[in-house]
């Protein structure tokens, strides 16, 4: 799997003076900010301040809130964001309960794809769970085409039980939604439920108000007989075997990007949480 590369500036287009600009203008708010980015020192770097801008299409009044939202984010929820190294999700991981697709999706968006049902409550928190989220949106966020393009989420909901739905509180729920809205650097193009059960939708009842319009309209809900109305998103070559499409099984998926996610141990210890 090709790993994600960090945007080298002296490869862009003609615009490159206009981009290191905005870049510059960025950090030099981050650097006059009177809390200080001393726990995210990371941000300040060039390849870091980028998504930023392109999630909101260089607008640096929007990048700039975008960012602080971001930083509050991460200090703010250190049960989620503190530490990313990969052993603290090891067993999630192996379990298969997250893959991400080899293919991109006709727009450009980078497809992922959980599995609930691999997901043991007992053994993993819901904190835990969105570590992992977090994990990969940290390493997704480096790809141009990504940065661009934006996401896509496919959410297999089939084993869906209680002791899942306990773990959902007001609280997680809120910080759940602050990564989807307005503290990520990710353009989050849709989100799609496949085999949700009905006592499903009064957790997603407690998410919803925490959402922005614009996530709401992008939340399409497939129930169990999604094979045509997911292929009106995804066409069969880039899904998986297990969800009617024609590319390499889940279980393979999710093995490679495990991989991925291991050999990026280095970087993910370098954007967690200073001590």
């Amino acid at each position: 799997m090709s790993s994600p590369g960090q945007e080298d500036l002296n490869q862009l287009p003609d615009e490159a003076p206009l981009v290191r600009a905005a870049v510059a203008a960025l950090r030099r708010r981050a650097q006059e900010e009177e809390e200080g980015f001393q726990a995210l020192p990371f941000l300040l770097d060039e390849a870091h301040l980028l998504p930023f801008l392109r999630a909101r299409d260089f607008d640096g009044e929007l990048a700039w809130k975008l960012l602080k939202n971001y930083h509050k984010w991460r200090t703010e929820c250190p049960e989620i964001s503190a530490d990313l190294q990969p052993y603290s999700v090891l067993g999630l991981l192996h379990s298969g309960y997250h893959g991400v697709l080899k293919e991109r999706d006709p727009t450009g968006s980078k497809v992922l794809i959980y599995r609930i049902a691999q997901w043991d409550p007992k053994t993993f928190t819901a904190f835990d769970v969105f570590r992992v989220s977090l994990i990969t949106s940290e390493l997704i966020v480096r790809e141009l085409e990504t940065q661009r393009n934006g996401v896509k989420v496919i959410f297999d909901l089939q084993g869906w039980r209680f002791a899942h739905a306990f773990q959902i509180s007001p609280t997680v729920a809120k910080k759940i939604a602050a990564i989807l809205t307005d503290s990520f650097p990710l353009k989050v193009r849709g989100i799609h439920l496949i085999n949700e059960p009905l006592f499903f939708h009064p957790v997603f009842a407690i998410i919803k108000p925490f959402l922005s319009e614009k996530i709401k309209a992008r939340i399409h809900m497939h129930g169990c007989n999604y094979s045509q109305s997911l292929q009106q998103h995804f066409p069969a070559n880039i899904l998986p075997e297990e969800y009617c499409g024609e590319a390499i099984s889940i279980e393979e998926l999710s093995k490679e990007w495990t991989d991925f996610i291991m050999g990026s141990a280095s970087y993910l210890q370098s954007i967690s949480l200073l001590e």
